[in-house]
C-alpha cells in the first residue's frame, strides 16, 4: 500500500513527528470572529471547550456535539487562561480583576488570588492544575498595560510565577522572568514549563520556554531553557502523555519532545494563542488563533489535565446489583 503524503500545512522535521500526526487528516477552521482569542478549556461532561476572547470581554463556548458557538460569559473581566480544578470547576485568569477565580457549580465566581504580600497582583495569565489541588499560575502585565487587554493600571511588583495551595497559601515560585506566560506540568508532574515573552516589550527580550524541577514544598529547581521560538513567541502550550510538548507560536503549532528537539509543525493561517486537548479520546488539538477557533485531531493524546477529558479505556464503570 502507498504511503499516503502528508497534507501541506503540516511540516515533518523528524520522523518521530510523522506517528503523532494523521496524513488524512483535516485542520478544522471551527470558529471566527474574535479579537485574541486565548485560554482554552475542555469540559469532558458536556463534550464543550470554552476560550477567553480578550479585548471583547467574553468567554465563548463552542459545543462539540453539533459545533453551536455561543457566548458563555460576558463580561469576563477580561479573562485570559483558564483550566478546571480536580473537581471540574473552572478556574480563570482574570486582566480586569487582577485575580485568579473559579466558578462554582452553582455559578457563584469566587476570587481565590488577588495580591501577594499586601500588593495587587499584575494580571494572572495562565493556568494550571496539579494532582494535589495546588493552582499555578503566572503574573505579568499584558493586562494592565493598556485599556485592550484590560485595564492601564500601574504594576505594584514584578512579573512572577505562583503557587496556590490547598491550604489558601499564596507562594512566589520563581522570580526570574521578565514576562511570565504559559506553564503546564510533564505527565508525572516532575517538570513545570514555562514560556516567557519579554521580547514583546524588549526587541531582544526572552522568546523562550524553561523547564524546572518540581520539588516538596512546591519549590522549583533549574530552570534551564527548553526551547526558543525562532517564529513569534511562544504563548500558551500543553504536554501529550509522551510528555511532547505543543506549544503556540507565530505560524501555527510547534511541536517539542522531551529531549527539546522540535519535531514538527502544524501551519495556522494566524497567528496561535493557546491550545488544549478534547474529544471523547483526548486526541483533539484545539487552537486558539487571533481571530479564530481551529481543531486538528492526532495520533496522540493530551496529557490527562485534572477535571479535562478522560478517555473511554481510563473510565471504570460500576457494577450494578
Amino acid at each position: 500500500m502507498p504511503i499516503m503524503p502528508h497534507p501541506d500545512w503540516l511540516v515533518i522535521e523528524d520522523e518521530r513527528f510523522s506517528s503523532l500526526v494523521l496524513p488524512n487528516g483535516q485542520l478544522d477552521s471551527l470558529w471566527r470572529g474574535g479579537r485574541w482569542c486565548e485560554g482554552p478549556a475542555y469540559f469532558a461532561a458536556g463534550r464543550y471547550l470554552l476560550w477567553s476572547d480578550i479585548p471583547n470581554d467574553r468567554i465563548m463556548r463552542y459545543d462539540e456535539n453539533d459545533g453551536h458557538v455561543s457566548i458563555f460569559r460576558q463580561s469576563s473581566a477580561f479573562s485570559n487562561g483558564q483550566t478546571l480544578d480536580r473537581e471540574g470547576r473552572l478556574v480563570t485568569c482574570e486582566h480586569g480583576s487582577r485575580s485568579v477565580t473559579r466558578t462554582e457549580h452553582n455559578g457563584r465566581i469566587n476570587t481565590l488570588a488577588d495580591t501577594y504580600e499586601g500588593s495587587r497582583l499584575n494580571s494572572p495569565n495562565d493556568v494550571t492544575v496539579r494532582s494535589d489541588g495546588s493552582i499555578w499560575f503566572t503574573d505579568p502585565s499584558y493586562g494592565i498595560d493598556s485599556d485592550y487587554e484590560g485595564g492601564l493600571r500601574t504594576s505594584e511588583m514584578g512579573c512572577h510565577v505562583y503557587c496556590l495551595t490547598v491550604d489558601g497559601q499564596l507562594h512566589r515560585v520563581a522570580e526570574d522572568f521578565e514576562k511570565p506566560n504559559g506553564l503546564a506540568f510533564s505527565p508525572d508532574e516532575a517538570w513545570l514549563y514555562v514560556s516567557d515573552t519579554g521580547a514583546t516589550h524588549r526587541a531582544d527580550g526572552p522568546r523562550h520556554i524553561r523547564r524546572f524541577r518540581v520539588e516538596e514544598s512546591h519549590r522549583l529547581v533549574g530552570g534551564e531553557i527548553f526551547a526558543v521560538s525562532d517564529c513569534g513567541l511562544f504563548d500558551g502550550f500543553r504536554l501529550d502523555v509522551a510528555g511532547n510538548l505543543w506549544t503556540s507560536a507565530g505560524d501555527g503549532v510547534h511541536c517539542y519532545a522531551p529531549d527539546g528537539k522540535r519535531l514538527g509543525r502544524i501551519l495556522i493561517p494566524e497567528t496561535v494563542a493557546n491550545v488544549c486537548f478534547g474529544g471523547v479520546s483526548r486526541n483533539r488539538l484545539y487552537v486558539c488563533a487571533t481571530t479564530s477557533l481551529y481543531a486538528v485531531t492526532l495520533n496522540t493524546r493530551g496529557h490527562h489535565v485534572i477535571g479535562e477529558a478522560i478517555a473511554p479505556s481510563e473510565i471504570r464503570t460500576a457494577s450494578r446489583t
